[in-house]
């Protein structure tokens, strides 16, 4: 939350696109025995109405595919870490060189952005 609060300070924009809501209605809808947050329905879509709320939603736009495609086959990508190049497209559609997230390593790959953890964020 910390980080949320210090990058617009920082003046970065924050943004999110289409399949960060949909991931995150997938972990919070999931039970918690089976490592989701086990949220019902109507919690679930109270929450993504607050984030989308508090950031702008860029639009899904067709030029995501293709650009999808040419990562997973340049930088070899395979299984579910398919799901976080699709992310890497939607920020090279959208001109975004950042992305904030827990999961920095699965990033590192990809030279064209910056994989930012919320904990190193001062």
């Amino acid at each position: 939350m910390q980080a949320l609060k210090t990058l617009p300070r920082q003046g970065r924009e924050l943004h999110l696109v289409p399949q960060i809501l949909v991931e995150f209605w997938v972990v919070a809808t999931r039970p918690a025995d089976q490592n989701g947050l086990g949220l019902a329905v109507s919690t679930a879509a109270a929450e993504l109405r607050h984030l989308k709320a508090m950031f702008p939603v860029l639009p899904e736009t067709p030029a995501v595919y293709p650009a999808w495609e040419r990562l997973v086959i340049r930088y070899e990508v395979s299984g579910k870490q398919a799901h976080d190049a699709r992310l890497v497209a939607a920020m090279q559609v959208h001109d975004l060189s950042a992305i904030l997230t827990f999961d920095t390593d699965d990033f590192r790959r990809y030279t064209d952005i910056e994989a930012v953890d919320p904990g190193d964020v001062a």
